[in-house]
């Protein structure tokens, strides 16, 4: 039995999240499959590293499959990119050991969320970014940022924490710049709660809004979900990479 390894990355607004829904054929891995079973003519499960929301995008995810047919690694991805449709792209295709598993070996993660922070039009942005027009204050934002490092409970930042075995994380880089008519919040850490990262930029836009203290961030960790801020929406956030 092979063990395959995929990188790719994808536009995730007109898709269901990755994970595959019975009876929903528009999700990332539902397609992956679908695409894989017919090139190698043979069912294949698709493991990705973690399961991204409804509308959410990614420029770095990693999935494994395994499959009995000897078919080249190249031929594999010729056809793959053939048959999937745009918005979701296939960077490599390569055999791994049989240990890996594009979930369970990943080490940490990052991902960015887009704001912008502008009145100028956003055309060619709007799938992938949050219009925020009120002025933001860059330097409460950053200094709340910057409170989020190490490990701590971030269960007031998931949507339903009593799901999850712990509701600990270490977060080893957070970080907001501006580019240009963009304000981006940038995070990684060892792992992340349901609708977290989403929740911590709904907090950090609070700070930067004036509603919130940037001194409040710690009082949050291990509060309840109430105490924290709102989910930003799902299309300003994307995957960047994960880390093996």
């Amino acid at each position: 039995m092979r063990n395959l390894r995929l990188d790719l990355c994808y536009d995730g607004t007109n898709f269901y999240g990755w994970q595959r829904l019975t009876g929903e054929s528009k999700t990332i891995q539902g397609k992956l499959e679908t695409a894989l079973s017919r090139i190698l003519e043979e069912p294949v499960t698709v493991s990705g590293s973690g399961r991204t929301d409804a509308g959410v995008h990614a420029m770095g995810q990693v999935a494994n499959f395994h499959c009995e047919n000897p078919m080249p690694c190249q031929t594999i991805l010729k056809e793959l990119r053939r048959y999937l449709p745009q918005s979701i792209g296939i960077y490599s295709c390569c055999e791994v050991s049989a240990r890996f598993h594009a979930r369970l070996n990943a080490k940490g993660k990052t991902y960015c969320y887009r704001i912008w922070n502008s009145d100028q039009p956003c055309v060619f942005q709007r799938r992938y970014v949050h219009k925020v027009q009120e002025a933001l204050d860059l330097r409460e934002m950053e200094r709340a940022a910057a409170l989020l490092l190490g490990r701590h409970d971030f269960s007031a930042f998931c949507s339903i924490p009593r799901f999850q075995k712990s509701t600990l994380r270490t977060i080893t880089k957070a970080s907001v710049q501006r580019q240009g008519n963009e304000v981006v919040f940038t995070i990684s850490g060892d792992g992340f709660l349901y609708n977290m990262v989403r929740i911590l930029a709904g907090t950090l836009l609070e700070v930067g809004l004036g509603t919130r203290q940037a001194d409040s961030i710690p009082g949050l960790y291990g509060g309840k979900r109430e105490q924290a801020g709102p989910m930003a929406p799902a299309k300003g956030l994307c995957l960047q990479e994960v880390f093996y």
